[in-house]
């Protein structure tokens, strides 16, 4: 697989999307699972509790659960009753993108910019989220994916980004990743990649490396890879 861009623009080595909240809107049905085993469990749940967890790994929603309802639970049968109330809502209910996704990864494709999704969530949500939604574009655009449970450490720490990158054939440090939450900046700020935040549910402020949109609708491969190059001269 060729990695390099065309030299005539200034374009990034690869762009590595998030998933929940990033390239598909699931933060609801997150909700709406997390209160189906809370209801089960016993005890109470609020979208305060959700905001915490917003890019975490699913091991710290577990946890939270089981705090939530009082402990005393066994955490593998939680994860369990979280893994399999999530993924029915995945493939049963409508999962949409979010609002520019679909059609920057297009734009991506067409400019020759290898991409990854990279996600905390667990392979068998991944692969829920992308039978849902990747048909619609009628083939592949992903030259590799990352799920929460293929690496030893997860989301904040940055090996899931520079295991990309290196499946890519890319150096991270002329990467860029695209996040919705402070868990996943904080995982793209630490790979070395320039990292473009779109907040869903919990506020960014802008900080070194990191650029702050309100939406994915309106950057373009050009767009990035004039703030890559700028970030990571090469």
């Amino acid at each position: 697989m060729s990695t390099d861009p065309p030299r005539s623009r200034a374009l990034p080595a690869a762009v590595l999307f998030d998933m929940d909240g990033l390239l598909v809107e699931t933060e609801h049905l997150w909700y709406r699972a997390e209160l189906g085993v809370i209801d089960q469990l016993g005890g109470e749940w609020t979208p305060e509790h959700q905001e915490i967890l917003v890019g975490g790994p699913l091991e710290k929603a577990v946890e939270l659960l089981i705090e939530a309802s009082g402990g005393g639970h066994d955490h593998d049968e939680v994860m369990t009753l979280l893994l399999d109330t999530m993924e029915t809502l995945l493939r049963t209910e409508p999962v949409h993108w979010r609002p520019g996704a679909a059609e920057l990864l297009v734009a991506l494709e067409d400019a020759g910019v290898p991409r990854a999704l990279v996600s905390a969530s667990w392979r068998r949500l991944l692969d829920a989220v992308h039978d849902a939604v990747m048909h619609e574009l009628g083939h592949e655009l992903f030259d590799v994916t990352v799920a929460g449970d293929d690496l030893e450490r997860t989301k904040p720490f940055p090996d899931p980004y520079l295991h990309a990158a290196a499946v890519i054939g890319v150096d991270p440090r002329h990467c860029v990743v695209l996040e919705d939450s402070h868990t996943g900046s904080t995982a793209g700020r630490a790979s070395g990649a320039l990292v473009v935040a779109v907040p869903s549910l919990v506020p960014i402020e802008p900080a070194e490396g990191m650029h702050v949109v309100t939406s994915l609708s309106g950057l373009t491969p050009e767009l990035l890879g004039e703030w890559s190059h700028a970030w990571s001269p090469r």
